[in-house]
């Protein structure tokens, strides 16, 4: 009993490691993870600008500047 868990183990593992193996060579890890780092840096970006424009109103506002050009 002890041999047949064990060889279980080992296709299973055999099989994870087979499958990240192919997904490693195919690029899709790579993609995935490029794709990640630039949803993150966009939204950063975005955080950024309306950050950006919040405080520039604040401080027209308190300046007294007309925001019309």
């Amino acid at each position: 009993m002890k041999k047949f868990l064990w060889v279980s183990i080992g296709v299973g593992v055999g099989v994870l490691a087979t499958k990240k193996y192919a997904e490693v060579k195919s690029g899709a890890a790579l993609n995935r993870q490029v794709g990640k780092y630039a949803d993150r840096v966009a939204e950063y970006l975005e955080a950024f600008q309306q950050g950006m424009s919040s405080r520039e109103e604040e401080l027209r506002s308190a300046l007294g500047v007309d925001t019309t050009k």
